[in-house]
């Protein structure tokens, strides 16, 4: 796999979310349309935004100290337990939007 793939496969949701969001708002009165604008929100926030705000930053702060320091394991500590908890968020908004699209049908 190569970098672009890895980007398009990353990227790519959010594109689609991006379009189905814009669609779902202005279709809102037709059924399901709700629903669509719910995965929409769901994906792009809970995954894509959690990950630039929060998990990115988070993995750029570990890797600029060095590992075998006692604030590299300091930071390892920290970065464990914060990093997690945003991930769960993550895999959260995920799930949510996986519904949300579902029950639009």
């Amino acid at each position: 796999m190569t970098l672009m793939d890895d980007t398009r496969s990353f990227f790519g949701p959010a594109v689609v979310c991006s379009v189905l969001g814009v669609i779902s708002l202005a279709r809102w009165n037709r059924e399901g349309n709700a629903y669509l604008f719910a995965g929409s929100a769901f994906c792009l926030v809970g995954t894509m935004i959690v990950t630039f705000a929060f998990n990115v930053p988070l993995n750029d702060v570990l890797a600029a100290v060095d590992p075998a320091s006692p604030e590299g394991a300091r930071q390892w500590a920290s970065y464990l337990v914060t990093w997690t908890n945003w991930n769960h968020l993550r895999t959260a908004g995920a799930l949510f939007a996986a519904v949300a699209f579902y029950v639009a049908k």
